[in-house]
């Protein structure tokens, strides 16, 4: 059993690397400072190792132990704790969007703790709230950025006259993006594990990171694709500001030892830029609307599938996994409902 949790555990962290941290050199990638997609991800690998090797301690402690009592943390815990959080960033890969592996990772612990009435209430939401105001704080530094860079454009044009620097600036920028997920996502693989003593705090960091980083390198196509080119397009100086303002946000964070969501943070930065260049039309472009929402449902639905999932295999509630049922039925079916009448509207 203990083999096997350690192994959904590394499949999990693939797909934190192929859903979150490679996002972390598409803005690179996208301003055309690595022209191959393959180099920016191996920048991203390494970044990756480097970041939860030596930074990652403090996030995988909060994810160990600062959301529920370590003493719940058993082997078949662990194991629906990853289920759960796999199965919500599974779906968000197969749909190519940048998914937050913090939410539906925290979101499948505290659906445990709520399960077992064991949860740190204030530092779920403490959590919480950073998830909301940091995305913010990034999409306003990004956007002053924007303006700021348009402004110095039209006056000295820099981005013309300083393109091999600017270029080395924003590679360097998204190997720091990088080196932050390394930092804060490693932890939503590993966290539980060291939490419940399965692997010690360094080797964890190293054998996480590193699956993470083949995450990124097999899987990360897509997502590097989506950041990169069909949010918007961006200029050098414009994905430096992109790339500096994430890694700054969550490298702070990591030393707090805050799991923050990365994938958030830098497409809200990307959302900033585009919003200064372009105006407020740019959040009528499908792919912003179906990001929007599922960062909204992930952390719910991972949450209920491992709230579930304890219930069934655990405590073997029937009656209540019923009524969780029926109302995600209800649920989706109301919101199919909606959407229907709303095409019907706009047809006639």
């Amino acid at each position: 059993m203990t083999i096997l949790v350690i192994a959904v555990a590394m499949f999990f962290a693939m797909n934190i690397g192929a859903s979150g941290a490679a996002a972390s050199m598409g803005v690179a990638y996208g301003a055309g400072a690595i022209k191959r997609r393959q180099t920016a991800l191996l920048l991203c690998a390494i970044g990756i190792i480097f970041g939860a090797t030596f930074g990652g301690g403090n996030v995988i402690k909060t994810m160990g132990s600062g959301i529920i009592p370590s003493s719940v943390l058993s082997i078949k815990v662990i194991l629906i704790i990853f289920i759960s959080a796999t199965v919500a960033l599974f779906l968000a890969n197969v749909l190519g969007i940048p998914l937050s592996t913090s939410e539906v990772t925290v979101g499948s612990v505290v659906g445990v703790g709520i399960a077992f009435r064991a949860l740190y209430f204030q530092n779920v939401m403490s959590i919480m709230l950073l998830w909301i105001v940091i995305p913010i704080v990034s999409f306003l530094i990004a956007y002053f950025a924007g303006k700021l860079v348009s402004w110095l454009k039209n006056r000295w044009e820099l981005t013309h006259k300083y393109q091999r620097t600017l270029g080395i600036v924003l590679i360097v920028s998204g190997f720091l993006e990088a080196f932050s997920a390394g930092m804060n996502n490693v932890a939503n693989a590993v966290g539980p594990l060291v939490g419940a003593g399965v692997l010690s705090l360094s080797t964890g960091a190293l054998l996480g990171g590193s699956f993470v980083a083949l995450g990124a390198l097999v899987f990360g196509k897509r997502v590097i694709e989506t950041n990169g080119y069909r949010i918007t397009r961006f200029s050098l100086a414009e994905g430096c500001a992109i790339s500096g303002t994430s890694a700054g946000l969550v490298i702070g964070a990591s030393l707090l030892g805050i799991p923050v969501p990365l994938t958030q943070i830098t497409t809200s930065s990307i959302i900033g830029i585009g919003t200064a260049k372009n105006g407020f039309q740019l959040w009528q472009k499908d792919v912003i609307t179906r990001m929007l929402k599922v960062w909204a449902v992930s952390p719910v639905f991972s949450l209920v599938i491992s709230y579930s999932m304890v219930k069934l295999f655990l405590e073997s509630d029937l009656y209540t996994l019923v009524a969780i049922g029926s109302v995600v039925l209800a649920t989706v079916g109301s919101s199919s409902l909606i959407k229907s009448i709303r095409t019907q509207k706009r047809t006639v």
